[in-house]
């Protein structure tokens, strides 16, 4: 077995630990019809506003009946490649969208984004978070696919510092590690999956 093909193996296990979905892609446009398909599949993510059960204004109506159906969300694609995941997107009926995150606090259904590295020890992500945008677009969504080149697998945690201190090398920078879907234990030591991000997390392991 190559040394390639073992830290595909070996991160998919460990990723696979942490409930992560891992899946391998040949183009981006395959990871990105992957995307579609699990929007197209879950049910809409729906907004939880406090209130909504009330007699309401119609401004204030208006805001619990805001969410337009289901989204993608994908603010790190290039322009090209955005523009054909919106072409996929209208085909099923869904809204993308690659910006104006603030406007869609009460969740999303899907988030799209690429990694710009990963790690074997843990089966984490390493994902250049600078952008707001992107930022939020991981945080609120119900699911969370990431595609991941396999040519930026590495080891262990400490193999990818130097790719992190350069993603840090213009200034203050926020860089990501991102590992399974968003957990807590912190009440009553019970296990919930979700609380403070995704429920589920994709991993696509892009053959580059």
């Amino acid at each position: 077995m190559s040394d390639r093909n073992r830290l595909v193996e070996l991160f998919t296990e460990k990723a696979q630990l942490t409930s992560a979905i891992v899946a391998r892609v040949k183009t981006l446009d395959e990871a990105l019809a992957y995307t579609v398909d699990v929007c197209e599949k879950k049910e809409a993510c729906q907004i939880l506003m406090s209130g909504c059960e009330s007699e309401l204004s119609d401004k204030a109506g208006e805001l619990c009946d805001g969410k337009p159906g289901k989204v993608i969300v994908a603010p790190a694609l290039p322009k090209a490649d955005f523009a054909r995941l919106r072409d996929m997107c209208q085909a099923h009926g869904i809204h993308c969208l690659s910006g104006g995150m603030r406007k869609h606090l009460g969740g999303v259904d899907v988030g799209f984004t690429i990694a710009q590295g990963g790690f074997v020890e843990t089966g984490s992500l390493v994902l250049d978070s600078d952008s707001e945008e992107l930022r939020l677009a991981t945080m609120l969504c119900e699911v969370h696919v990431c595609m991941l080149p396999v040519s930026t697998l590495r080891e262990k945690s400490y193999d990818v510092a130097e790719q992190t201190s350069a993603l840090a090398s213009d200034g203050p920078s926020y860089v990501a590690y991102v590992t399974g879907a968003s957990r807590t234990a912190d009440i009553e030591r019970v296990l919930a999956i979700g609380v403070h991000g995704p429920l589920e997390m994709h991993i696509l392991l892009l053959e580059d």
